[in-house]
């Protein structure tokens, strides 16, 4: 661990202490199994541990208390080395992230008097938070007021990002950049979406990273976290490809492209493919401290509406038909969210950290699904994403049908049968002057994309044979 990060983490909890007055305490977590216990699932710990600690470190948990931290965790059993090598012990530990003094985890119930913590995910760690500190977190009443009091201030430390963080995220980007590069030049000579899946995970890894979630590849983006990779690829399909890289350290980056797998989009693509995109240099374009994102996702819908009024899929005035909500029948979802040391950043915490406190999600179809609303600040990273999708559920659905029907051309949206999902995502910082595309270096438009595609590296070739030509 180097000093800049040392120094970090050290600036990271003095925050912490200026924002609460009483201990915290968080654990990593453990890794769950797969059909029996030794048969573990990749371990990754909890983001809010991570944050303090900078180390995945299993079944540990620490507790920062006035800028101090103490850290907690058994040292390996005689038993592991035969399995897992050397490890570090828990003093070697302590001693690279700073800690202030180390005991056995066992020790962890005579330090949490009035200490405040935030739920972990898995139920193992779960039960020992309930047991330590007396008390459940349960889905009715998930946080006590203290706690309550911590997740605000993990929120406000945790919205903008520090120098260390936003280095990391650039390394997430920059992996997940040549990833899908390689993803459409091998797309040419791939027979299924699970070829191109294949090719895009295996230069992750072989940048010592990992995936920052379940990558989307699939010539189903109608299907918005289709996590399915068996089907065949036809020339004339759209295959839309949603991976994201995280660091060692837990950072994530997160985007999507959409592309012909033939390396040549259809005019019915085309327009639509530009229609997206139109949308999404506007909504970058608005980008700014003090900028409502609400704002940004009204205007991605109202120049999805447009366009779609201009391409006669829908009828009427833009603005009416955003009012009522039916540029969601083919944008249903919001314009991005945030991105971190998760790729849904601290959405663990609800709506904790994505709205604005006051502010609670809307009831209407068109808004219900947006995960940021909060004015923009220098230091954070928002992603967006505009999109148009056919979804069969909501486009056969009665209820929809009734209400929208009138809005609808039906003859003339037939002829767009092949484009079934697009959605364009970029990774996007907040600075005091604007905005920064963290992952500018990948093209978005069609003909840079088409020429991608066109290169055609056969999907047998090494990863080298790809990143040659990146």
């Amino acid at each position: 661990m180097n000093d800049f990060l040392i120094y970090t983490l050290q600036q990271r909890r003095q925050k912490l202490a200026q924002l609460i007055d009483k201990p915290a305490i968080f654990w990593s977590g453990k890794a769950l199994s797969r059909n029996f216990r030794a048969n573990r699932y990749p371990f990754r710990a909890s983001s809010h541990f991570l944050y303090f600690t900078g180390l995945n470190l299993e079944n540990a948990a620490i507790i920062v208390e006035n800028g101090n931290l103490s850290l907690f965790m058994d040292n390996p059993s005689p038993d592991s080395t035969l399995w897992h090598g050397e490890m570090p012990t828990r003093e070697d530990i302590a001693a690279q992230i700073g800690a202030n003094q180390a005991y056995p985890l066992t020790e962890l119930g005579n330090h949490t008097t009035d200490a405040l913590t935030i739920p972990v995910q898995d139920v193992t760690t779960y039960q020992q938070q309930w047991e330590i500190l007396n008390r459940s977190f349960s889905a009715k009443n998930p946080l006590t007021a203290l706690d309550l009091d911590l997740v605000k201030a993990i929120v406000t430390l945790r919205l903008s990002h520090d120098k260390n963080a936003l280095t990391e995220i650039k390394k997430a980007a920059s992996v997940a950049i040549t990833s899908h590069k390689i993803g459409m030049k091998v797309s040419k000579n791939a027979q299924t979406e699970a070829e191109i899946r294949g090719a895009m995970e295996g230069y992750i890894m072989g940048q010592n990273m990992t995936c920052a979630y379940n990558s989307i590849v699939t010539v189903h983006g109608e299907v918005l976290h289709n996590e399915h990779y068996h089907h065949h690829l036809q020339s004339g399909d759209l295959l839309l490809a949603d991976v994201g890289a995280e660091t060692s350290l837990g950072w994530a980056s997160d985007i999507t492209r959409t592309w012909p797998v033939n390396g040549q989009f259809s005019p019915t693509q085309r327009d639509i493919y530009d229609l997206v995109l139109a949308a999404h240099d506007a909504c970058i374009e608005q980008i700014k401290p003090g900028q409502e994102y609400r704002e940004i996702h009204l205007l991605a819908a109202k120049i999805i509406a447009e366009g779609l009024v201009n391409l006669g899929i829908l009828r009427g005035n833009p603005e009416t038909l955003v009012e009522k909500d039916a540029h969601a029948l083919f944008f249903p979802h919001g314009i991005g969210h945030l991105l971190g040391l998760d790729v849904h950043d601290m959405e663990d915490l609800g709506d904790l950290a994505g709205y604005e406190l006051g502010r609670s999600r809307s009831q209407r179809f068109g808004l219900g699904y947006l995960r940021l609303d909060r004015p923009l600040k220098a230091g954070m990273v928002v992603t967006i994403e505009p999109g148009f999708y056919q979804v069969p559920a909501i486009l056969n659905n009665p209820q929809f049908k009734e209400t929208y029907d009138i809005d609808i051309n039906w003859d003339k949206l037939a002829q767009f049968s092949d484009v079934k999902g697009v959605r364009i995502e970029d990774d996007i910082l907040v600075t005091e002057m604007g905005a920064e595309i963290l992952t500018v270096n990948l093209p978005t438009h069609p003909l840079a994309i088409e020429a991608l595609v066109n290169e055609g590296v056969d999907s047998g070739k090494t990863e080298d044979s790809a990143i040659a030509k990146t």
